[in-house]
């Protein structure tokens, strides 16, 4: 290794990153150097995936051929990194190529970790995955990116096939920029075999990490309602997740079933509330059916039907509180058991959203212990019907 080795990716560490890319190619200049996060690499269920998340830092191609050659029924390489070393990037590649593999991004891959994806015999994107480039560099004192010639990763994704005019743009953004091609400029340029949805493949959420403690971060990231859900009420639906994703259960079915059991523990936890909380409850589903209802009828149904979980991610997108402060002012439920194949709320019918809307005023305006106590019923119980059409208890 020389001792200014080629680099193509910031070493932010993997959240960074997904804000980098979120932020898109008018995102500025790069987040601080900070300390390289080495890869994970781990073969995935049944022996056909290899996961590598992480940063390519020295070494990395080395374990990847370990694992390879370990277990030679793997066909698809998931990749999610914010790059590394160039030369453990073009390693990595090389094995792809040279064994037939398949390539997988379901989130995020960037610089030198775009020198392995386009080495894949097919190349597969998941839909709202992130390819990033820019040029290369070296680091000089006191952190400073010094751009070096980009002529060895021009000659990598020339013999991968990539169009000379995608090459150049690519290659051209500056070493603290990121460009993040759109779907359709990914297709143009054949650099995507296809954008897949996820029921596709393995989830790959937890290739990062996959302990107890990052499948607990994974959920409170993607459902921020559960932050105030106790030890005894996480731990199952932590458990479940990892168990799914080490058996390789898809991301959608993943995702689905930790909707489920987190509808299931908001409904106890309001069930346990009193009268005035449920009523509260009450009103907010009422008004975002109301907001929703005119043009989107379907929304207007599943808030009808009592779901929960989409109710509080609608409140928090309309730059609300969410139900977070409502929760807080319930008990905490006794544990009890979460499904994660409960039904899915039962839809309303798009033209019963005016007069579900109609009969649920009704029910608010009833008093206060009726009220609740219908309310209990319509969106709390077990399991949920939808909201009576235009009638009262």
């Amino acid at each position: 290794m020389s001792v200014s080795p080629r680099l193509w990716g910031r070493r932010t560490g993997m959240a960074a990153a997904v804000l980098a890319l979120a932020l898109g190619p008018a995102a500025g200049p790069a987040f601080a150097e900070g300390p390289a996060i080495p890869a994970r690499v781990t073969v995935g269920p049944g022996g056909l995936d290899l996961r590598l998340a992480g940063d390519l830092t020295e070494g990395v191609a080395g374990r990847v051929a370990a694992l390879l050659d370990a277990h030679p029924r793997i066909a698809r390489l998931h990749l999610t990194s914010d790059g590394g070393l160039v030369e453990e990037g073009a390693a990595i590649g090389a094995l792809v190529a040279a064994r037939g593999l398949a390539t997988y991004v379901p989130d995020v891959c960037v610089s030198a970790c775009t020198l392995i994806f386009v080495r894949g015999r097919g190349r597969f994107l998941a839909a709202g995955g992130r390819l990033g480039f820019h040029a290369p560099y070296t680091l000089g004192a006191h952190g400073r990116m010094h751009p070096v010639d980009p002529a060895p990763e021009r000659a990598a994704y020339g013999a991968a096939g990539l169009p000379r005019a995608f090459v150049a743009r690519a290659l051209a953004v500056p070493p603290a920029g990121i460009w993040i091609p759109d779907a359709a400029q990914l297709r143009a340029a054949g650099l995507v075999t296809e954008i897949v949805g996820p029921d596709r493949f393995p989830d790959s959420t937890l290739d990062a990490d996959p302990s107890a403690g990052g499948a607990r971060a994974a959920i409170l990231r993607a459902l921020p309602i559960l932050r105030q859900a106790g030890t005894a009420d996480l731990d199952p639906i932590a458990r479940w997740y990892r168990d799914g994703y080490a058996a390789g259960r898809p991301e959608a079915d993943a995702a689905a079933g930790l909707r489920r059991m987190a509808g299931a523990y908001l409904r106890r936890r309001f069930r346990a509330g009193d009268d005035g909380v449920v009523r509260a409850l009450g009103r907010r589903v009422v008004a975002m059916m109301r907001a929703t209802g005119a043009r989107d009828a379907a929304a207007c149904g599943t808030l009808a039907a009592g779901d929960l979980v989409a109710l509080d991610a609608r409140l928090r997108a309309g730059r609300r509180p969410g139900l977070a402060p409502l929760l807080a002012r319930t008990p905490a439920a006794d544990p009890g058991s979460l499904d994660a194949a409960a039904p899915d709320p039962r839809p309303a019918r798009p033209e019963d959203c005016a007069t579900r809307i109609a009969g649920a005023a009704r029910i608010l305006g009833l008093p206060a212990r009726d009220s609740a106590a219908a309310l209990r019923t319509l969106l709390l119980a077990e399991p949920r019907p939808v909201l009576a059409d235009g009638t009262g208890p």
